[in-house]
């Protein structure tokens, strides 16, 4: 089982990015689906997270307005559109799989990808 995430890049502020994460070794179209980020020298924190349809959607206060989690179960993958990026959005995003059809904040997080970097410059 695998969670491979891509998409990351250097962008400038007030760009954009999509992420994508792709699973394989089995489909997650029942789990909920999040995305988290850890910043150099802090904690990793959650972004968003999205329900088993994609009927239910959660952010963090700081990416509210600015962020679209979405999930196309067909495909076993889920994305991250990022637009209007601050240098604070610097981070290495990870993506997870929940052990939940519906996010709540004490989730079990069951599957982790790797990691990819998102770099905005100002």
């Amino acid at each position: 089982v695998q969670l491979q995430a891509s998409g990351g890049g250097l962008v400038q502020a007030g760009g954009s990015l999509r992420l994508s994460c792709a699973a394989s070794g089995r489909t997650f179209s029942g789990s909920a689906m999040g995305w988290f980020r850890q910043a150099p020298g802090k904690e990793r924190e959650f972004v968003a997270a999205i329900s088993w349809s994609g009927g239910s959607r959660t952010y963090a206060d700081s990416v509210k307005g600015r962020f679209t989690i979405s999930r196309d179960n067909a495909k076993n993958t889920l994305y991250l559109q990022m637009n209007s990026l601050k240098p604070e959005d610097t981070a290495v995003y990870y993506c997870a799989a929940g052990r939940s059809s519906f996010y709540y904040p004490q989730i079990q997080w069951d599957y982790w990808g790797q990691g990819t970097l998102v770099t905005v410059s100002s």
